[in-house]
């Protein structure tokens, strides 16, 4: 049996889920992938306002999802912490598996 988690932990995890509970962070963190983009590239890549992408962008880096670097007057953000996409991976997983067997009830009835 796992530990039992202190209520410090147990907070860190739900603000980690409250982070990704915005579906446009999701987006942006789809575009960036692998690569270092610059706010102008993510606000184009996901068709939303500058001012709101920078907000979402900054409460990822502030949470450690995503690093920040500057050059001159650009900024550029990538990923910080990896693991986000396995965590993302795994639900995309169980909501397959849930779907899935959502239809095949459904085909029953």
């Amino acid at each position: 049996m796992k530990k039992k988690l202190t209520n410090e932990i147990l907070h860190l995890i739900a603000n980690r889920f409250r982070v990704l509970a915005e579906p446009l962070r999701l987006e942006i963190l789809q575009n960036l992938g692998a690569e270092e983009r610059s706010v102008g590239e993510i606000v184009l890549a996901t068709g939303a306002t500058q001012p709101n992408v920078s907000k979402h962008l900054r409460v990822m880096q502030e949470a450690g999802i995503l690093k920040r670097r500057q050059e001159k007057n650009s900024v550029y953000y990538s990923i910080a912490d990896e693991s986000i996409f396995a965590m993302c991976d795994t639900v995309c997983n169980s909501l397959k598996v849930q779907t899935e067997n959502q239809s095949k009830i459904m085909a029953l009835a």
